[in-house]
């Protein structure tokens, strides 16, 4: 049980010290994953980015992912073809919610870094981070999208994750480190005292006490 996302930060931290002299780029997922981040960026000396991707829920059941969408140029996007058919979704339906968390991306983007400059991270090792991983798409397509940009090494780093999800995982990373693996994981924030939603103020906030390189 971690305290709150920062204790959850300082402990991954730890886990992830040796990296320290690799000179690393932590890249942190909005919104959760910040303040997680955050820690680990300050342990290890390390400059504080942002990968801004959105799951694609289905409309009527919008916490179910028929798909995960992530910043670039062009975006990757990544379909979860067995609830795209199952839910009956087609294609004119799929592309609307697309883009509408493509807009999203566009502010949440714009709100938190503003000016501030994304960090090169090609030849060096990136640390992806967020708050826990249930079923991992938005996160796939966040390591898809920073394995485009030629990390010499890509580590991704939770406190917990699903099992199954974790294993999945391991064709997209060169390492991962997660702290726990539960058996049974009904919800990320059961493994949290306090997960109550990270609000944008939070996240300028944490960013604010990072360096951007």
């Amino acid at each position: 049980m971690f305290t709150d996302r920062r204790d959850a930060g300082r402990r991954l931290a730890a886990a992830l010290r040796d990296l320290k002299n690799e000179s690393p780029v932590v890249l942190a997922l909005p919104r959760g994953g910040v303040p997680v981040a955050a820690e680990i960026a300050i342990a290890l000396g390390a400059p504080l980015d942002l990968v801004v991707a959105r799951k694609i829920g289905l409309p009527e059941q919008p916490e179910l992912a028929m798909g995960a969408v992530v910043e670039g140029d062009p975006p990757i996007v990544l379909r979860n073809e067995d609830v795209i058919r199952s839910a009956g979704i087609d294609s004119t339906t799929f592309n609307a919610a697309c883009a509408a968390e493509r807009a999203e991306i566009a502010r949440r983007r714009a709100r938190y870094l503003g000016g501030r400059p994304r960090i090169e991270i090609a030849g060096r090792t990136a640390i992806l981070v967020d708050d826990g991983l249930a079923t991992g798409a938005t996160a796939r397509a966040a390591l898809r999208a920073v394995r485009r940009r030629r990390p010499a090494r890509l580590v991704l780093a939770v406190p917990v994750g699903a099992p199954e999800t974790i294993t999945a995982m391991r064709d997209e990373a060169d390492a991962i480190v997660c702290l726990e693996e539960p058996e049974w994981m009904p919800a990320i924030g059961a493994f949290y005292r306090d997960f109550d939603q990270v609000a944008d103020a939070e996240v300028i906030a944490a960013l604010a006490r990072v360096p951007a390189a």
